[in-house]
């Protein structure tokens, strides 16, 4: 199922992510994340809001192509910081554009508006609420959101007044003394603040339910965006659900982040293998029949070879 949006930021080649999220253009990590979890909740296929199986499937459709990959970009501050300085972009060429943009009535009334901040703020946490309550209005109601943040940032362009997240420029450390020979032995190293959420991933992941064990590991990475493990099962599970590109960035950040990440390496392996097999039967119209005589082989699904293997392995 395809969501194309064609008014507001996404009329401008661009996603508006916070309009998917129904949250500011301004608004702090905290809060993208506070709402990013309400909305998982909701269309998780355990939440009992969507009662039909056709609402079940849009919900999940909503989730994985709209809302997750809307996370991960605001979510991560690099990615969130190359974001803003292209939000700011846009924000100019809507004021270059503004004779040729057509708005809907909240969004010129924002426009006219003698206390934007105040409208803005009001008028999109309205549409907000409304949002995903019936997921047949969600695309006009995202629309709307996304004319809302155009025109607010016209608004504030035009006055120079707004400016994209700076990065934050870390407090240099002072190098620590030299430790005496007879210095006692150091504590243990403290537990990640991740591994919680991994281990409660991992008890997901065994009961079959991916969307719980992706909800605990963003947690796990909101925690400590540093973790590899995080990345690496994050990978596995989008492997499972067939999803290869989100796959794909997690293994490749899991090595990044650790190159010795055994996970990770299995994982992309193992996805290259897959996307090999797809790429044979796309090339050569399809799977030859078995000769005479033989049969054919499943494949060895056993630990270390196949998904569930990597699943239920020993930690590395």
């Amino acid at each position: 199922m395809s969501f194309q949006i064609e008014r507001g930021l996404f009329l401008l080649d661009f996603t508006d992510h916070h309009a998917i999220l129904g949250v500011p253009v301004d608004a702090e990590i905290k809060d993208i994340r506070k709402r990013y979890l309400k909305i998982a909740r909701l269309l998780h296929p355990d939440s009992g809001a969507s009662e039909t199986e056709e609402a079940r499937q849009r919900a999940s459709d909503l989730l994985s192509k709209l809302v997750n990959p809307a996370w991960e970009r605001l979510s991560q501050e690099r990615d969130r910081s190359e974001y803003m300085i292209v939000l700011k972009l846009k924000g100019q060429q809507g004021l270059r554009q503004q004779g040729d943009l057509v708005l809907s009535n909240l969004a010129k009334q924002l426009a006219a508006a003698a206390n934007p901040d105040h409208f803005y703020t009001t008028a999109l946490k309205d549409l907000a609420t409304k949002q995903y309550e019936q997921l047949d209005q969600m695309l006009e109601l995202t629309a709307q959101l996304s004319e809302l943040n155009l025109v607010y940032l016209m608004r504030k362009e035009a006055k120079g007044e707004f400016k994209p997240l700076e990065k934050k420029t870390p407090t240099p450390t002072t190098p620590s003394r030299e430790v005496p020979i007879n210095a006692p032995n150091p504590p243990p190293p403290r537990e990640s603040p991740a591994d919680q959420y991994y281990r409660r991933a991992e008890a997901y992941i065994a009961k079959n339910n991916f969307a719980q064990a992706t909800l605990e590991l963003r947690e796990g990475l909101q925690a400590d965006p540093s973790n590899s493990r995080c990345h690496s099962l994050m990978g596995m599970i989008y492997l499972k659900q067939n999803q290869g590109t989100m796959a794909k960035i997690h293994f490749n950040k899991a090595l990044q982040l650790n190159p010795q990440d055994t996970m990770a390496h299995e994982g992309r392996q193992r996805l290259e293998q897959v996307q090999k097999v797809a790429n044979k039967i796309s090339g050569g119209g399809g799977k030859p029949a078995p000769s005479k005589g033989t049969s054919e082989k499943k494949p060895d699904d056993k630990a270390g070879g196949g998904l569930f293997g990597l699943f239920g392995g020993k930690k590395k």
